[in-house]
């Protein structure tokens, strides 16, 4: 038996169309499954959270990233469930750095085949995330996005982009990777299981999201004029990585603290906090891969 949710507006219409073709290939498989549609935010995790009342149950999400992430925080036990990811959205980030099929047949044949492994995910004071959570620049995009009237979908993001890097600043942060402590003043900073942002960006080329890890990767403060190059570095497959301005660590908790007015994101969401408390928590989420 199969759980099927689904949110029917992910990805501008995408995710109906990708449940079209992933309704034909259960029913041509002959397997019992039942759908569930989100129709209101946090509608998947209130879902999710009264099947993991099963003795069992095989979930399949089909939509983008912040439906994957509510699922995730509707899971009370994970002995008694495995995930299968159809990945749906716009973004589609954690399907990248997992390895998973990006064609929703190719997702759902996946599933049935019925192969399963762990991966990891991030645990916070409140909340879980799969993906990546951080502040900096990236964050500054989000909220002028937000707040942008101009433009709309990817026009609306580079502009929201390009105003931000005009005004760009750099934000200081209070670091703390395993206990040792140290602040600094950076373009960005990510502490990611996954590896990309934005839909495809590459924040973390070296992550893996299944090593018990989090990469932590900063991007520190450096001469203006050596904004653009590293940023085209950034977009060009994550090629930052190598910069001399690029740190990064391999650690099991992080907490980063803002030390100005900016703010922090968590698998894309801006919160308003200014401290990110995490840790990686392996072995315990169990998915079709």
């Amino acid at each position: 038996m199969y759980d099927v949710i689904l949110n029917p507006v992910s990805g501008k219409g995408n995710s109906m169309k990708a449940y079209m073709t992933v309704k034909a290939v259960l029913d041509k498989a002959g397997v019992e499954w039942a759908l569930h549609k989100t129709e209101y935010p946090l509608h998947a995790t209130e879902i999710v959270r009264k099947l993991n009342e099963k003795e069992h149950a095989d979930v399949i999400v089909m939509g983008g990233d912040g439906t994957l992430n509510e699922v995730l925080n509707g899971i009370t036990d994970f002995s008694r469930i495995n995930l299968g990811i159809i990945s749906c959205g716009t973004g589609n980030d954690f399907i990248r750095a997992a390895g998973l099929p990006s064609d929703p047949a190719e997702a759902v044949r996946l599933i049935l085949a019925g192969n399963t492994g762990y991966v990891d995910f991030l645990e916070l004071p409140m909340r879980r995330a799969m993906n990546c959570a951080g502040a900096g620049m990236d964050v500054d995009v989000l909220v002028r996005y937000a707040s942008m009237k101009a433009f709309k979908g990817k026009m609306k993001y580079y502009a929201s982009l390009i105003d931000t890097l005009i005004k760009c600043k750099f934000h200081k942060i209070a670091l703390e990777v395993d206990g040792v402590r140290s602040e600094k003043s950076v373009f960005m900073i990510a502490a990611a299981n996954g590896t990309c942002i934005g839909g495809g960006m590459k924040i973390s080329p070296n992550s893996v999201t299944d090593d018990g890890k989090l990469n932590v990767v900063l991007i520190n403060e450096m001469p203006k004029r050596k904004i653009l190059p590293t940023l085209i570095k950034f977009l060009n497959g994550g090629k930052h990585i190598t910069s001399p301005y690029t740190e990064e660590y391999l650690a099991e908790r992080v907490r980063i603290e803002v030390l100005d007015e900016g703010l922090t994101e968590v698998d894309g969401e801006v919160m308003n906090e200014k401290v990110i408390d995490c840790k990686i928590v392996p072995h315990t989420l169990m998915i079709f891969k």
